[in-house]
Parts: structure tokens; C-alpha cells; sequence
């Protein structure tokens, strides 16, 4: 399964505590084990589709655990016919199909038949990965964000071998790392980074983001990295297959060479595994070796947070950074790029240098502000960052002026479902106010269509508070405090207490 003495010859780094080893930082040690249970069970199940083996990617799994430098010759027999049917039923049922026009329900009606067939195609080596169907959705500064839809074959295949290439990279990744991973969620990073803040030794912020990531990996390096773990060939082709299909807009081909398709099922894992190599052990390897004072890390897919106890670690790791990303054709956004005094003595040293409040920036949707609780304590406050609300706003809107046909309980179901997902997200605490303010701009809006229906309507405030109170869910807080969830998912053992 697997060659012991495959060593890595790229960038990697042994993994070491930080600075101050007598209190290392929460994400060294929040690394998820191995699972444990029967690995000498049968792994098939009788029946096709019935439910997926997980217990041949346990041994994977624990083989990865036990040598870290082991490469993996044989992980494509893991692609199976249930882990396809597995793949298949978990897509979305109306997502947009891709250039083959194939949807998911069209699928649906011969799965065994299409799935039988797909199974010996990748076996055989007949499976062509197909180019992925350009569009274009909005971004919250007005931009277009250039996203690739594959095709339902290729959404399955790219779903599986994800599933499989995780039980080995999961154990290679770093606590830091939360975008698209398994079992976490843009929540945890938050708790995580909160929690860091509160904790520890914190005076200064690196806000971050890498300029155009997906659409600037480098294939060559990327290929580089993937077979320091996988060395089996079959895997390795439909990556570079998936790498190399193309783009298809207004009939037009477009080769790819460089970056991954955004919207692809494998991109995450890919861009998380190019800057495992590139960033994350870089970091941890900087921490230990080059930082005067305490560290916090924490980066969802090419969006990360650094925290710094003093400004001489924040300036020198800035500009190690930049050298760093350099190498592998990346470079940061100038825009969204910067250094700012934030924790819990921010607002005690800028006042005594004479300056303003602390600056405030946005991470994962929210706009983190420095503030104070009655007693003068340190809070973080977190609200829902304003481009991101006005652009749901402006999405309902939309929306609903294509709904104008509908009832009112249609529309009101509607809305009342849009607005409780906005809330799953946005409802933590210290954003009641800002949730507050988006139901009552929702019910304005939804006021608005109403009297557009016709000249005759007279909805009045009156009737609208009731709709609202109707259709519409309150804002209250759903999420609790960051450090209460933190230490329940890392179970006490993080020693940032």
C-alpha cells in the first residue's frame, strides 16, 4: 500500500512547539487522530449504494499517522462503486450541470447503470475529465468572480478521490488550517483566532489575503507537492487531467495553465495542500525559530490571521512572507494587506500615543472591532461586515421582485427561510444589533414589492409588522461565546487557556 522509504524532498518541515514551549499555541496540539476501530472487518457491504467502507481508509489513515514521510503507491483501488454511488448522492440535487448538460435527476434515473459504467472507465483508463463551463457570479465590491462548473461525472470522481486523498492528508495538516476541511467550519477558525486574542499575549494583526490564489496555483509545484504523499499513477493522471481540461465559455476553449477551477470539488483540497507546503510549515517553522514573542495563526483557504506580541516580529515576518510566497508564484493583495495594533491593550496604547480608536478589520464575514464590557474589560466584538450584509440585501431584492407573482405566505416562506440561514451563520454574540438592523431592512424590502405588485395595494407598516412577526424569525444569538465552543471542540487540552 504503501513505500516506507519514500522520503520528501520538497519544503517540509518537522513539527516543533513554538516559542515558549511551556505554553505552545492552541493549534499545535488540535490536530485530529486517527479513528479508532475494527480495521480487520470485512470493508465491503453486500449491496451496492448501500453505504460506503470507511474502515479501508482507517487503516490509510493510521498508516499516514505512523510515518510521515511515507508515500502512498496504491490509493486508487479505493474509488469503488459505493464511494462513487456515496459521491453521487451527496451533490446538490439542482445544482447547474456543466457542459455535458447532464443534471443530477437525469442521472439519477440509470445510477447503476451510469455508475457500473463509470467505475470500469476510471479503471481502465478510459474516464476524460471534461472542461468546466465558465460563469460568472458577483462579489460584494461589485467585481465578477470567475466560477467553473464541472460536470456531474467529474463532480462525482473529484468527490471520491477527495474522500480518499483526505484519510492522508488529514493527519498531515496543521491545527491552523480550517477552510474545507472535514469536520470543521469558518466558526472554528473564528473561535480559534478569539480565542488566541483573549488568551494570548496579542498586540498586533496581520490581515491578510492572497491575490487571485486559485487562479495563480503553480502546476508545476502544486504536482511537486501532492507526490511528496501520493505516489500511485492513477491518482496522479486525474489530477492532472482535472488540471489541464480547460474552461468552456461562449464555446469557446480555454486551456489551463495555472490555477484550479473554482466551484471544482477537488480545488479546496488542492489549494489546501499547496499552501500546507507553502505557508503552513513555513509558519510553524518561523514561530520556533525567528519569533521573539508570542504567535497565533489562523488561515481559511488563502485568508489568514496572525497575531504578534511585539511590532518588530509583525514587520520582519511581512516581509519573510512576501519572499516566501514569491517563490511559488504567489503575492499578497495590496489592498487587503496590512498590520494593525488590535487586542487587549490596543485601545490602552493608542490613547496613550495620542491616536484613535483601534483599527477593525473583517475576517470570514465578520468585522472584528476592539471594544470594552462595562467593567473595562477587553471584548471582541464581532459584527456582520457591511459589504457582505448589503450584498444579501440586495440578493433578496432581487429575488423578490422575480417572486412578485407569488402569494404572500409564498413569499413569506421564502423569506422567512432565506433570513434563518442568514441567522445559522451571523447569529453569534455582540451581532444581535446588526441582525436587528437586517430583519428590519428585509421587512423594508419585502414592503417594497409588496406595493410594486400593482397601483391598488395598500400595504401599510401596520399590516407589515404583522407579516413579519408572521413569516420572519427574531435575531437572537445562536452561537455561543467563542471560548466556551473552543474549549468543548478541543476538549480542554489546548493548553492557550
Amino acid at each position: 500500500m504503501m513505500d516506507g522509504q519514500g522520503k520528501s524532498d520538497g519544503p517540509v518541515v518537522p513539527a516543533k512547539p513554538p516559542n515558549n514551549a511551556g505554553r505552545p499555541a492552541a493549534e499545535v496540539v488540535e490536530g485530529r487522530g486517527p479513528t479508532e476501530g475494527n480495521t480487520d472487518q470485512q470493508n465491503a457491504p453486500r449491496t451496492q449504494c448501500r453505504t460506503s467502507p470507511p474502515r479501508a481508509l482507517d487503516r490509510v489513515r493510521q498508516a499516514a499517522a505512523r510515518d510521515r514521510n511515507a508515500r502512498f503507491t496504491a490509493l486508487f483501488h479505493h474509488v469503488t462503486l459505493d464511494r462513487l454511488c456515496d459521491a453521487f448522492l451527496s451533490l446538490e440535487k439542482r445544482a447547474a450541470a456543466g457542459v455535458d448538460g447532464v443534471t443530477w435527476v437525469q442521472y439519477r434515473a440509470r445510477l447503476e447503470e451510469n455508475l457500473r459504467d463509470l467505475h470500469e472507465r476510471l479503471h481502465r483508463g478510459a474516464y476524460r475529465a471534461k472542461p468546466s463551463r465558465r460563469v460568472f457570479i458577483p462579489k460584494p465590491d461589485g467585481r465578477q468572480r470567475p466560477l467553473g462548473i464541472a460536470s456531474l461525472e467529474d463532480k462525482i470522481v473529484q468527490r471520491a478521490v477527495v474522500e480518499v486523498m483526505n484519510s492522508v492528508y488529514e493527519v498531515d495538516f496543521l491545527g491552523f488550517s480550517y477552510g474545507f476541511r472535514p469536520g470543521r467550519s469558518p466558526h472554528h477558525g473564528l473561535d480559534a483566532f478569539a480565542t488566541g486574542l483573549v488568551r494570548r499575549k496579542v498586540n498586533w494583526v496581520l490581515d491578510a489575503d492572497i491575490r487571485d490564489f486559485f487562479g495563480t496555483i503553480d502546476h508545476g509545484w502544486l504536482e511537486k507537492f501532492i507526490e511528496h504523499r501520493i505516489a500511485d499513477r492513477r491518482i496522479l493522471r486525474l489530477i492532472r487531467k482535472w488540471l489541464s481540461a480547460g474552461v468552456l465559455q461562449d464555446g469557446t476553449w480555454t486551456s489551463s495553465e495555472e490555477g484550479t477551477p473554482q466551484g471544482a470539488t477537488v480545488s479546496p483540497l488542492l489549494a489546501n495542500v499547496y499552501l500546507h507546503y507553502v505557508f503552513d510549515l513555513w509558519v510553524q517553522q518561523w514561530r520556533c525559530r525567528h519569533a521573539k514573542g508570542e504567535m497565533i495563526v489562523v488561515r481559511y483557504a488563502d485568508d489568514f490571521l496572525v497575531g504578534f506580541q511585539l511590532e518588530s516580529d509583525a514587520t520582519r515576518f511581512l516581509v519573510e512572507l512576501r519572499e516566501r510566497l514569491r517563490k511559488f508564484a504567489l503575492e499578497l493583495h495590496p489592498d487587503k494587506t496590512r498590520v494593525l495594533r488590535f487586542g487587549r491593550f490596543a485601545a490602552d496604547n493608542r490613547a496613550r500615543y495620542g491616536e484613535a480608536k483601534p483599527e477593525t478589520f473583517d475576517f470570514l464575514g465578520f468585522t472584528h472591532i476592539s471594544a470594552k464590557r462595562r467593567n473595562g474589560g477587553f471584548l471582541l466584538r464581532r459584527r456582520t461586515a457591511s459589504k457582505r450584509m448589503r450584498a444579501k440585501l440586495h440578493a433578496i431584492g432581487v429575488e423578490l421582485q422575480r417572486r412578485r407573482h407569488q402569494s404572500v405566505p409564498e413569499q413569506g416562506a421564502w423569506i422567512g427561510a432565506v433570513v434563518r440561514g442568514y441567522f445559522a451563520y451571523h447569529a453569534v454574540p455582540t451581532n444581535v444589533d446588526r441582525l436587528d438592523a437586517f430583519r428590519t431592512e428585509v421587512t423594508r424590502i419585502w414592503l417594497r414589492a409588496l406595493r410594486r405588485r400593482g397601483q391598488r395595494d395598500r400595504t401599510d407598516w401596520a399590516r407589515m409588522h404583522k407579516l413579519a412577526d408572521r413569516w420572519i424569525p427574531r435575531a437572537r444569538v445562536l452561537h455561543p461565546w467563542p471560548e466556551k465552543r473552543f474549549d468543548v471542540r478541543t476538549r480542554g487540552k489546548s493548553p492557550v487557556r
